[in-house]
């Protein structure tokens, strides 16, 4: 019965996956108007089940449901506009006991809600999600925006590419790499801050210094954490002909002040006596390009990234790099076929009684994009990857990928989380391997139908085939399952 609701979910249709496609998001729908104030807002609805890895003990196999109610007030002005939205999210049936001792820890998603959560299985919280004034016009140009307030933020996603192919690359495999709203779990997260924006047809600066709200996997929303960060970049569009490109360069600043136990391969007594801040510095940028050739669509993408610092008490040094090409050939047209695969590396610590700390640090992402069964993330990762993209109808997406993972170090965790969320807790868990390097293959697939401007609805399913690591730490069943059904409806 299990495995054939976890097909189910695998076969079935609804949510907001992110996946690679060509064509744009759909626009939203009107909004409804009080005279110059517009009303709008988003209910997401989702129902997931977890089929975790076997431990010893505590339910790795469970369902809940999560949701989040979007709504709030806006009103633009001739040289200035305002936003206030809301959000409610509520978690129902949450798992009883979805934690494991030891390495084995916690079993999905339904533990890190239910440990944030003071550990209620059904837990809801109204806070303020957006609300910021952004002046548009600066001594009559409209190339420059401030925005002031609490605001949703993404990496990458400072300009729009006029290219269809480079705008889906961008959306799905560049933004939010490093800083964004952790979409996709139930609460999500803003920065209380400030934005600043110049933007002509040449390029954009961007410049963002902001403290990440609490939420994620923990309801309350409302107040702050002891971390902040600064953001600058400059974005490029390029290419002419046949050849449409985009180029960017940003520089990344995190200084995490909280006396917190910090997740790294060090023993238990060296982290407890470390209590000092982490501060590191990201440097690094991205590079797209999209060629029309005769037989079809060619595209090239690199991301990469290098970071200095302190972490505690040890000096930081790590890097990253993503290399990624795809093909959208004039084959199958009722399909519309997009082929894409790449490798992505994050290094990873390979001596943990030295005083450098070499694991590479994602700092506040949003991870899922990057690992659709959310397991892994990019801390200590090596992914070699295939996506298989179809477009039968202009509403309908479907998208397969593989992924074959393995930790870029052996002496070093295998990591999961997307940065802090709550006062407490470090945000990124990690678990010994003995030794281990191959982790798990992923197979998954998922399928979106958006029937009309207000509705998506999408399904997905993911099974992990664990390799050495799982097999170390869950002896009694190396293999998990993650499926579910979302329906997004916005007004």
């Amino acid at each position: 019965m299990r495995l054939n609701l976890l097909v189910f979910l695998g076969l079935g249709a609804i949510g907001a996956a992110q996946t690679v496609s060509a064509p744009p998001v759909p626009a939203a729908p009107k909004p409804l108007k009080l005279g110059s104030i517009v009303f709008s807002g988003s209910l997401r609805a989702r129902v997931e089940t977890w089929d975790w890895f076997q431990p010893s003990s505590g339910d790795n196999t469970y369902g809940y449901s999560g949701n989040i109610l979007r709504f709030g007030f806006s009103q633009n002005r001739e040289t200035w506009d305002w936003n206030a939205e809301f959000a409610v999210p509520f978690l129902l049936g949450l798992p009883e006991n979805p934690i494991a001792p030891g390495a084995q820890g916690a079993l999905g998603f339904g533990a890190n809600y239910l440990t944030a959560n003071d550990r209620n299985r059904n837990t809801a919280m109204l806070f303020p999600k957006q609300l910021y004034v952004r002046i548009t016009q600066f001594g009559g140009s409209k190339a420059h925006s401030l925005k002031l307030g609490r605001f949703e933020f993404q990496d990458g996603s400072e300009l729009q590419p006029k290219n269809a192919s480079l705008a889906a690359i961008k959306r799905d495999r560049i933004n939010q790499r490093l800083l964004g709203p952790f979409g996709f779990s139930d609460i999500g997260r803003s920065f209380d801050g400030m934005q600043y924006s110049f933007t002509k047809a040449s390029g954009n600066f961007t410049f963002v210094g902001a403290v990440p709200t609490r939420g994620v996997f923990q309801t309350d929303g409302w107040g702050w954490n002891k971390t902040a960060f600064g953001y600058s970049s400059y974005t490029k569009p390029w290419g002419k002909g046949r050849l449409s490109a985009e180029t960017r360069f940003f520089a990344l600043y995190y200084d995490d002040w909280r006396r917190v136990l910090k997740t790294d391969n060090r023993t238990a007594v060296a982290r407890a006596g470390d209590p000092g801040n982490i501060r590191i510095w990201t440097f690094g940028g991205h590079s797209l390009h999209a060629y029309q050739t005769p037989a079809g669509a060619l595209d090239f993408m690199i991301w990469g990234a290098a970071q200095t610092g302190r972490w505690g008490a040890q000096d930081h040094r790590a890097s990253a790099f993503d290399i990624e090409a795809g093909v959208q050939p004039k084959i199958l047209p009722k399909l519309k076929p997009w082929a894409r695969g790449g490798f992505y590396n994050g290094s990873g610590d390979g001596n943990a009684a030295d005083n450098r700390h070499e694991t590479f640090f994602q700092v506040l992402p949003t991870p899922r994009p990057f690992a659709r069964f959310p397991f892994f993330d990019m801390l200590n990762n090596q992914d070699a990857f295939g996506i298989l993209i179809l477009r039968p109808h202009p509403k309908v997406t479907v998208s397969s990928e593989f992924h074959a993972l393995r930790l870029s170090s052996r002496n070093d965790l295998w990591y999961s989380g997307g940065g802090v969320f709550q006062p407490w807790s470090f945000g990124y868990s990690g678990r010994a391997t003995g030794g281990q390097r191959s982790l798990a293959n992923l197979y998954d697939s998922s399928l979106e139908f958006r029937p009309n401007t207000r509705l998506a609805l999408t399904g997905y399913f993911g099974y992990a085939q664990g390799r050495a690591v799982m097999t170390a730490i869950y002896p009694q069943g190396k293999d998990g399952r993650f499926g579910y059904l979302e329906c997004l409806y916005r007004f």
